[in-house]
Protein backbone atom coordinates (compact mmCIF):
# COMPACT_ATOMS: atom_id res chain seq x y z
CA UNK A 1 0.00 0.00 0.00
CA UNK A 2 2.90 2.47 0.43
CA UNK A 3 3.52 3.31 -2.80
CA UNK A 4 -0.27 4.34 -3.41
CA UNK A 5 0.05 6.29 -0.50
CA UNK A 6 3.54 7.72 -1.99
CA UNK A 7 2.11 8.96 -5.21
CA UNK A 8 -1.47 9.01 -4.59
CA UNK A 9 -1.81 11.13 -1.22
CA UNK A 10 1.53 13.16 -1.52
CA UNK A 11 0.70 14.38 -5.20
CA UNK A 12 -2.60 14.18 -6.61
CA UNK A 13 -4.69 14.57 -3.31
CA UNK A 14 -2.53 16.94 -0.89
CA UNK A 15 -1.89 19.28 -3.87
CA UNK A 16 -4.57 19.49 -5.93
CA UNK A 17 -6.92 22.59 -4.04
CA UNK A 18 -11.09 21.13 -4.44
CA UNK A 19 -13.81 23.31 -5.01
CA UNK A 20 -16.63 23.53 -2.79
CA UNK A 21 -19.81 21.98 -2.68
CA UNK A 22 -22.63 21.52 -0.03
CA UNK A 23 -22.64 18.62 1.98
CA UNK A 24 -26.11 16.88 2.16
CA UNK A 25 -27.66 17.42 5.37
CA UNK A 26 -26.62 21.19 5.65
CA UNK A 27 -28.76 22.74 3.07
CA UNK A 28 -30.99 23.86 5.76
CA UNK A 29 -28.64 25.77 7.42
CA UNK A 30 -28.05 27.89 4.51
CA UNK A 31 -31.70 28.46 4.18
CA UNK A 32 -33.10 28.74 7.31
CA UNK A 33 -32.14 32.04 9.47
CA UNK A 34 -33.59 33.15 12.96
CA UNK A 35 -35.57 31.38 15.33
CA UNK A 36 -36.07 27.98 15.20
CA UNK A 37 -39.93 28.00 15.41
CA UNK A 38 -41.82 25.11 17.64
CA UNK A 39 -42.19 21.88 15.59
CA UNK A 40 -46.31 22.09 16.13
CA UNK A 41 -45.99 25.30 14.18
CA UNK A 42 -44.22 23.66 11.10
CA UNK A 43 -46.49 21.91 8.30
CA UNK A 44 -45.66 18.44 8.58
CA UNK A 45 -44.25 17.97 5.10
CA UNK A 46 -41.70 20.58 5.56
CA UNK A 47 -40.00 19.12 8.80
CA UNK A 48 -36.90 18.03 8.13
CA UNK A 49 -35.18 16.74 11.13
CA UNK A 50 -31.25 16.91 9.32
CA UNK A 51 -30.77 20.17 10.69
CA UNK A 52 -27.87 20.42 12.65
CA UNK A 53 -29.15 24.14 14.29
CA UNK A 54 -31.72 21.63 15.49
CA UNK A 55 -29.13 19.77 17.34
CA UNK A 56 -26.87 22.82 18.33
CA UNK A 57 -30.01 24.32 19.92
CA UNK A 58 -31.40 20.88 21.79
CA UNK A 59 -34.65 21.66 20.11
CA UNK A 60 -34.70 18.60 17.95
CA UNK A 61 -36.77 16.20 20.42
CA UNK A 62 -40.17 18.15 20.24
CA UNK A 63 -39.67 17.49 16.38
CA UNK A 64 -38.86 13.77 16.59
CA UNK A 65 -42.19 13.63 19.36
CA UNK A 66 -43.96 14.84 16.52
CA UNK A 67 -42.60 12.63 13.64
CA UNK A 68 -43.38 9.08 15.91
CA UNK A 69 -47.05 10.45 16.88
CA UNK A 70 -47.99 11.69 13.64
CA UNK A 71 -45.63 10.25 10.72
CA UNK A 72 -43.10 8.17 11.86
CA UNK A 73 -41.48 6.66 8.25
CA UNK A 74 -41.46 10.83 7.29
CA UNK A 75 -40.55 11.52 3.74
CA UNK A 76 -37.91 14.51 2.52
CA UNK A 77 -36.21 15.44 -0.80
CA UNK A 78 -33.93 17.76 -1.57
CA UNK A 79 -31.81 18.61 -4.90
CA UNK A 80 -28.44 17.80 -3.11
CA UNK A 81 -29.03 14.50 -1.18
CA UNK A 82 -32.34 13.25 -3.56
CA UNK A 83 -34.83 11.04 -1.60
CA UNK A 84 -34.73 10.22 1.90
CA UNK A 85 -37.13 8.81 4.59
CA UNK A 86 -36.31 9.50 8.47
CA UNK A 87 -37.59 6.18 10.67
CA UNK A 88 -38.26 7.29 14.32
CA UNK A 89 -40.07 5.08 15.85
CA UNK A 90 -38.19 1.46 17.54
CA UNK A 91 -39.81 -1.07 15.80
CA UNK A 92 -39.10 0.31 12.27
CA UNK A 93 -35.67 1.35 12.72
CA UNK A 94 -34.94 -2.06 13.75
CA UNK A 95 -36.49 -4.02 11.51
CA UNK A 96 -34.81 -1.75 8.98
CA UNK A 97 -30.84 -2.05 11.08
CA UNK A 98 -31.36 -6.14 11.04
CA UNK A 99 -32.10 -6.61 7.59
CA UNK A 100 -29.06 -6.15 5.50
CA UNK A 101 -29.76 -8.34 2.74
CA UNK A 102 -32.98 -5.44 1.46
CA UNK A 103 -31.10 -2.42 2.97
CA UNK A 104 -27.33 -1.78 2.41
CA UNK A 105 -24.58 -0.16 4.20
CA UNK A 106 -22.44 0.23 1.36
CA UNK A 107 -23.39 3.51 0.12
CA UNK A 108 -22.64 5.33 3.21
CA UNK A 109 -23.92 5.25 6.73
CA UNK A 110 -24.88 9.08 6.97
CA UNK A 111 -27.12 10.95 4.33
CA UNK A 112 -25.56 11.56 1.14
CA UNK A 113 -25.90 12.26 -2.36
CA UNK A 114 -28.16 10.31 -4.39
CA UNK A 115 -26.36 7.16 -5.66
CA UNK A 116 -26.64 7.28 -8.69
CA UNK A 117 -24.94 10.19 -9.14
CA UNK A 118 -21.39 10.63 -9.14
CA UNK A 119 -19.70 12.61 -5.90
CA UNK A 120 -18.92 15.85 -6.80
CA UNK A 121 -15.32 17.11 -7.72
CA UNK A 122 -13.12 17.51 -4.22
CA UNK A 123 -15.18 15.27 -1.96
CA UNK A 124 -12.94 12.23 -0.35
CA UNK A 125 -14.33 8.92 -1.77
CA UNK A 126 -12.93 6.95 1.12
CA UNK A 127 -14.72 3.29 2.30
CA UNK A 128 -14.64 1.85 5.59
CA UNK A 129 -16.27 -1.39 6.73
CA UNK A 130 -19.15 -0.29 8.52
CA UNK A 131 -20.35 1.10 4.94
CA UNK A 132 -19.96 -2.31 3.61
CA UNK A 133 -22.12 -5.72 2.94
CA UNK A 134 -21.40 -9.07 3.07
CA UNK A 135 -19.10 -10.46 2.65
CA UNK A 136 -16.44 -7.67 2.75
CA UNK A 137 -17.96 -6.32 5.61
CA UNK A 138 -17.13 -9.40 7.63
CA UNK A 139 -13.54 -10.19 6.92
CA UNK A 140 -12.52 -6.56 7.60
CA UNK A 141 -14.34 -6.72 10.69
CA UNK A 142 -13.42 -9.63 11.64
CA UNK A 143 -9.82 -8.62 11.20
CA UNK A 144 -9.84 -5.97 13.92
CA UNK A 145 -12.29 -7.39 16.01
CA UNK A 146 -9.73 -9.08 18.76
CA UNK A 147 -9.03 -5.95 20.06
CA UNK A 148 -11.80 -5.46 21.71
CA UNK A 149 -12.29 -9.11 22.67
CA UNK A 150 -13.26 -10.13 25.89
CA UNK A 151 -9.91 -11.36 27.00
CA UNK A 152 -8.76 -8.00 25.64
CA UNK A 153 -10.99 -6.38 27.48
CA UNK A 154 -9.97 -8.02 31.18
CA UNK A 155 -6.42 -6.66 30.65
CA UNK A 156 -7.19 -3.63 29.36
CA UNK A 157 -9.46 -2.34 32.46
CA UNK A 158 -6.47 -2.30 35.23
CA UNK A 159 -4.72 0.51 32.92
CA UNK A 160 -8.09 2.15 31.98
CA UNK A 161 -8.98 2.53 35.36
CA UNK A 162 -5.46 3.86 36.66
CA UNK A 163 -5.48 6.50 34.02
CA UNK A 164 -9.30 7.40 35.05
CA UNK A 165 -8.01 8.10 38.92
CA UNK A 166 -5.33 9.98 37.27
CA UNK A 167 -7.34 12.51 34.90
CA UNK A 168 -10.06 12.59 38.10
CA UNK A 169 -7.31 13.24 40.96
CA UNK A 170 -6.02 16.23 39.08
CA UNK A 171 -9.35 18.05 39.10
CA UNK A 172 -9.39 21.20 41.07
CA UNK A 173 -12.14 21.41 43.70
CA UNK A 174 -13.74 24.62 44.25
CA UNK A 175 -13.31 26.19 40.33
CA UNK A 176 -15.23 25.58 37.44
CA UNK A 177 -13.76 23.64 34.66
CA UNK A 178 -14.66 22.50 31.16
CA UNK A 179 -15.43 18.47 31.86
CA UNK A 180 -15.29 18.09 28.23
CA UNK A 181 -11.72 19.02 27.57
CA UNK A 182 -10.60 17.82 31.34
CA UNK A 183 -12.48 14.46 31.55
CA UNK A 184 -14.25 13.63 28.59
CA UNK A 185 -12.24 14.08 25.70
CA UNK A 186 -8.74 13.54 28.16
CA UNK A 187 -10.13 9.91 28.94
CA UNK A 188 -11.27 8.81 25.44
CA UNK A 189 -8.20 10.30 23.27
CA UNK A 190 -5.79 8.09 25.98
CA UNK A 191 -7.73 4.81 25.25
CA UNK A 192 -7.28 5.57 21.08
CA UNK A 193 -3.65 6.24 21.99
CA UNK A 194 -3.38 2.41 23.26
CA UNK A 195 -5.47 1.40 21.05
CA UNK A 196 -3.65 2.43 17.69
CA UNK A 197 -0.26 2.64 19.88
CA UNK A 198 -0.34 5.90 18.82
CA UNK A 199 2.65 7.72 19.75
CA UNK A 200 1.58 9.16 23.62
CA UNK A 201 2.73 13.33 23.14
CA UNK A 202 0.89 13.32 19.80
CA UNK A 203 -2.41 11.95 20.93
CA UNK A 204 -4.50 15.14 20.58
CA UNK A 205 -4.36 14.79 16.88
CA UNK A 206 -6.59 11.75 17.48
CA UNK A 207 -9.30 13.74 18.81
CA UNK A 208 -8.68 16.51 16.05
CA UNK A 209 -8.60 13.95 13.25
CA UNK A 210 -12.42 12.68 14.70
CA UNK A 211 -13.79 15.99 15.32
CA UNK A 212 -12.78 16.74 11.34
CA UNK A 213 -14.14 13.80 10.10
CA UNK A 214 -17.33 14.48 10.99
CA UNK A 215 -17.84 18.25 11.55
CA UNK A 216 -20.06 20.58 9.25
CA UNK A 217 -18.44 23.22 7.67
CA UNK A 218 -18.47 26.44 9.68
CA UNK A 219 -19.43 24.90 12.47
CA UNK A 220 -16.36 26.27 14.71
CA UNK A 221 -14.00 22.99 14.19
CA UNK A 222 -12.97 23.33 10.06
CA UNK A 223 -14.04 25.99 7.67
CA UNK A 224 -14.33 24.25 4.57
CA UNK A 225 -14.77 20.93 2.97
CA UNK A 226 -10.67 21.80 1.40
CA UNK A 227 -9.93 21.78 5.08
CA UNK A 228 -11.51 18.47 5.91
CA UNK A 229 -9.88 17.01 2.64
CA UNK A 230 -5.99 18.63 3.92
CA UNK A 231 -6.22 17.06 7.69
CA UNK A 232 -7.76 13.68 6.73
CA UNK A 233 -4.96 13.54 4.01
CA UNK A 234 -2.69 14.34 7.06
CA UNK A 235 -4.04 11.57 9.02
CA UNK A 236 -3.90 9.00 6.42
CA UNK A 237 -0.10 10.21 5.63
CA UNK A 238 0.82 9.74 9.70
CA UNK A 239 -0.98 6.30 9.51
CA UNK A 240 0.78 5.21 6.70
CA UNK A 241 4.18 5.55 8.03
CA UNK A 242 2.73 3.53 11.11
CA UNK A 243 1.55 0.80 9.11
CA UNK A 244 4.92 0.52 7.80
CA UNK A 245 6.68 0.36 10.67
CA UNK A 246 3.88 -2.12 11.95
CA UNK A 247 4.45 -4.49 8.93
CA UNK A 248 7.75 -4.81 10.36
CA UNK A 249 7.50 -4.54 14.18
CA UNK A 250 3.70 -5.82 15.16
CA UNK A 251 2.59 -4.47 18.29
CA UNK A 252 -0.92 -5.87 18.63
CA UNK A 253 -2.44 -2.66 17.82
CA UNK A 254 -5.30 -1.75 15.44
CA UNK A 255 -2.90 -1.00 12.82
CA UNK A 256 -0.64 -3.81 12.86
CA UNK A 257 -4.28 -6.28 12.63
CA UNK A 258 -4.75 -4.45 9.33
CA UNK A 259 -1.41 -4.52 7.95
CA UNK A 260 -0.94 -8.10 8.59
CA UNK A 261 -4.62 -9.20 8.16
CA UNK A 262 -5.01 -11.53 5.26
CA UNK A 263 -8.10 -9.77 3.62
CA UNK A 264 -6.65 -5.91 4.64
CA UNK A 265 -3.19 -5.84 4.06
CA UNK A 266 -3.55 -4.88 0.11
CA UNK A 267 -6.13 -1.86 0.93
CA UNK A 268 -6.19 0.91 -0.87
CA UNK A 269 -5.49 4.21 0.57
CA UNK A 270 -8.79 5.78 0.81
CA UNK A 271 -10.38 2.40 2.38
CA UNK A 272 -7.26 2.50 5.03
CA UNK A 273 -8.15 6.10 5.71
CA UNK A 274 -11.82 5.07 5.86
CA UNK A 275 -11.58 2.48 8.44
CA UNK A 276 -8.79 4.80 10.51
CA UNK A 277 -12.04 7.29 10.00
CA UNK A 278 -14.38 4.23 11.11
CA UNK A 279 -12.02 3.31 14.33
CA UNK A 280 -11.13 6.72 15.64
CA UNK A 281 -14.84 8.35 15.40
CA UNK A 282 -16.14 5.19 17.02
CA UNK A 283 -13.69 4.93 19.47
CA UNK A 284 -13.82 8.98 20.42
CA UNK A 285 -17.01 10.03 19.98
CA UNK A 286 -19.38 7.76 21.86
CA UNK A 287 -17.88 7.22 24.56
CA UNK A 288 -16.98 10.91 25.39
CA UNK A 289 -20.44 12.13 24.77
CA UNK A 290 -21.65 9.49 27.13
CA UNK A 291 -19.45 10.83 29.20
CA UNK A 292 -20.16 14.29 29.56
CA UNK A 293 -23.74 13.27 29.06
CA UNK A 294 -24.16 11.57 31.82
CA UNK A 295 -23.03 14.41 34.33
CA UNK A 296 -25.65 16.16 32.56
CA UNK A 297 -28.26 13.93 32.83
CA UNK A 298 -27.94 13.62 36.50
CA UNK A 299 -27.89 17.12 36.63
CA UNK A 300 -31.39 17.31 34.80
CA UNK A 301 -32.82 14.58 37.10
CA UNK A 302 -31.29 14.94 40.76
CA UNK A 303 -33.97 12.50 42.29
CA UNK A 304 -31.63 9.66 40.18
CA UNK A 305 -28.12 11.30 41.31
CA UNK A 306 -29.49 10.96 45.07
CA UNK A 307 -30.45 7.23 43.99
CA UNK A 308 -27.04 6.30 42.43
CA UNK A 309 -25.29 7.75 45.51
CA UNK A 310 -27.60 5.27 47.66
CA UNK A 311 -27.06 2.69 45.57
CA UNK A 312 -23.49 2.72 43.75
CA UNK A 313 -24.17 -0.97 42.34
CA UNK A 314 -26.68 0.65 39.76
CA UNK A 315 -24.21 1.97 38.29
CA UNK A 316 -23.81 -1.20 34.94
CA UNK A 317 -27.67 -0.40 34.57
CA UNK A 318 -26.88 3.24 34.75
CA UNK A 319 -24.00 3.38 31.76
CA UNK A 320 -26.55 1.29 29.68
CA UNK A 321 -29.29 4.10 30.60
CA UNK A 322 -27.16 6.97 29.72
CA UNK A 323 -26.61 5.60 26.32
CA UNK A 324 -29.90 5.30 25.54
CA UNK A 325 -30.73 8.75 26.89
CA UNK A 326 -27.49 10.86 25.45
CA UNK A 327 -28.09 8.59 22.37
CA UNK A 328 -24.48 9.62 20.96
CA UNK A 329 -24.81 9.18 17.27
CA UNK A 330 -28.29 10.08 16.46
CA UNK A 331 -28.92 8.24 13.31
CA UNK A 332 -27.73 5.43 10.97
CA UNK A 333 -28.47 5.12 6.81
CA UNK A 334 -28.90 2.43 4.97
CA UNK A 335 -30.31 2.32 0.87
CA UNK A 336 -33.19 0.66 0.08
CA UNK A 337 -31.72 -2.06 -2.47
CA UNK A 338 -34.94 -2.55 -3.59
CA UNK A 339 -39.05 -1.47 -4.13
CA UNK A 340 -40.61 -1.81 -0.57
CA UNK A 341 -43.07 -1.01 2.12
CA UNK A 342 -42.41 0.33 5.70
CA UNK A 343 -45.04 1.40 7.99
CA UNK A 344 -47.63 1.91 5.25
CA UNK A 345 -44.64 3.80 2.58
CA UNK A 346 -43.74 2.66 -0.70
CA UNK A 347 -40.03 3.20 -0.56
CA UNK A 348 -38.04 3.16 -3.77
CA UNK A 349 -34.89 1.32 -4.40
CA UNK A 350 -31.85 3.65 -3.91
CA UNK A 351 -34.08 5.87 -1.62
CA UNK A 352 -31.88 6.46 1.81
CA UNK A 353 -33.39 5.21 5.00
CA UNK A 354 -32.25 7.84 8.08
CA UNK A 355 -32.75 5.49 11.12
CA UNK A 356 -33.26 7.59 13.93
CA UNK A 357 -31.88 6.00 16.82
CA UNK A 358 -31.82 8.80 19.39
CA UNK A 359 -35.80 9.12 18.71
CA UNK A 360 -35.81 5.57 19.02
CA UNK A 361 -34.79 5.04 21.90
CA UNK A 362 -37.44 7.52 23.59
CA UNK A 363 -39.92 5.78 21.93
CA UNK A 364 -43.09 5.72 24.47
CA UNK A 365 -43.88 2.03 23.64
CA UNK A 366 -40.37 0.50 24.07
CA UNK A 367 -39.50 3.37 27.18
CA UNK A 368 -41.61 4.79 29.57
CA UNK A 369 -40.62 8.39 30.28
CA UNK A 370 -38.46 8.03 27.27
CA UNK A 371 -37.04 11.65 27.88
CA UNK A 372 -36.47 10.75 31.47
CA UNK A 373 -32.97 9.42 32.64
CA UNK A 374 -34.12 6.15 34.68
CA UNK A 375 -30.92 4.51 36.31
CA UNK A 376 -32.55 1.44 36.75
CA UNK A 377 -34.72 1.60 34.09
CA UNK A 378 -35.47 -2.83 33.68
CA UNK A 379 -34.99 -2.30 29.61
CA UNK A 380 -32.21 0.34 29.03
CA UNK A 381 -30.18 -2.52 27.54
CA UNK A 382 -32.42 -2.63 24.62
CA UNK A 383 -31.70 0.67 23.62
CA UNK A 384 -30.65 1.20 19.89
CA UNK A 385 -27.18 3.28 20.01
CA UNK A 386 -25.05 0.22 19.39
CA UNK A 387 -27.12 -0.89 16.24
CA UNK A 388 -28.33 -3.98 15.81
CA UNK A 389 -27.36 -6.97 13.41
CA UNK A 390 -24.10 -7.17 11.86
CA UNK A 391 -23.30 -3.81 11.85
CA UNK A 392 -23.61 -3.46 16.08
CA UNK A 393 -20.84 -1.84 17.06
CA UNK A 394 -17.41 -3.71 17.62
CA UNK A 395 -16.23 -1.69 20.51
CA UNK A 396 -19.98 -1.58 22.61
CA UNK A 397 -18.51 -3.85 26.01
CA UNK A 398 -15.01 -1.38 25.85
CA UNK A 399 -17.36 1.50 25.49
CA UNK A 400 -19.29 0.66 28.33
CA UNK A 401 -16.46 -0.92 30.12
CA UNK A 402 -14.77 2.87 30.28
CA UNK A 403 -17.83 4.81 31.92
CA UNK A 404 -18.91 2.05 33.83
CA UNK A 405 -14.96 2.43 35.77
CA UNK A 406 -15.51 6.18 34.96
CA UNK A 407 -18.80 6.36 37.43
CA UNK A 408 -17.08 4.03 39.99
CA UNK A 409 -14.10 6.20 40.62
CA UNK A 410 -16.55 8.99 40.49
CA UNK A 411 -18.52 7.81 43.23
CA UNK A 412 -15.42 6.77 45.36
CA UNK A 413 -14.69 10.85 44.90
CA UNK A 414 -16.99 13.32 44.45
CA UNK A 415 -20.04 14.18 46.51
CA UNK A 416 -21.32 16.11 43.90
CA UNK A 417 -20.65 16.94 40.07
CA UNK A 418 -22.58 20.18 39.55
CA UNK A 419 -23.21 21.86 35.87
CA UNK A 420 -22.58 25.53 36.46
CA UNK A 421 -22.68 26.87 33.56
CA UNK A 422 -24.24 27.33 29.33
CA UNK A 423 -23.76 23.65 27.72
CA UNK A 424 -22.67 23.90 24.31
CA UNK A 425 -23.55 20.96 21.75
CA UNK A 426 -21.89 20.08 18.93
CA UNK A 427 -22.99 21.41 15.59
CA UNK A 428 -23.97 18.11 14.12
CA UNK A 429 -27.22 16.32 13.21
CA UNK A 430 -25.01 12.92 13.14
CA UNK A 431 -22.82 13.40 16.12
CA UNK A 432 -25.19 14.70 18.99
CA UNK A 433 -22.67 15.73 21.74
CA UNK A 434 -20.96 18.79 23.78
CA UNK A 435 -18.07 21.25 22.76
CA UNK A 436 -18.34 22.58 26.39
CA UNK A 437 -19.81 21.59 29.92
CA UNK A 438 -18.66 23.96 32.82
CA UNK A 439 -18.67 21.97 36.28
CA UNK A 440 -17.95 22.30 40.04
CA UNK A 441 -16.54 18.90 42.47
CA UNK A 442 -17.06 18.69 45.53
CA UNK A 443 -15.24 16.16 46.88
CA UNK A 444 -15.91 13.61 49.84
Amino acid sequence: MSEAIDTTAGTTLENTAAPEFIRPGSEQDHSKKGPIPAASDVPLDEINPVWNRLFSENRMLEYFERLRREDPVHFNETEVAGRYWSLTRYDEIKAVDTDHKNFSSAHGITLGFPIDQPLPEGALDVSMFIAMDQPKHDVQRKTVSPVVSTRNLAGMEALIRERTCEVLDSLPEGETFDWVDTVSIELTTRMLATLFDFPYEDRAKLTRWSDVATAVPGGGVIDTEEQRREELIECLVCFTQIWEERKKNPTGDLVSMLAHGEDTKDMEPMEFLGNLILLIVGGNDTTRNSMSGGVLALNQFPSEYEKLKKDPSLIPNMVAEIIRWQTPLAYMRRTANNDCTIGGKDIKAGDQMLMWYLSGNRDESVFERGEDLIIDRQNARNHLSFGFGIHRCMGNRLAEMQLRVLWEEIMERFENIEVVGEVERTFSSFVKGYTSLPVRVTRK
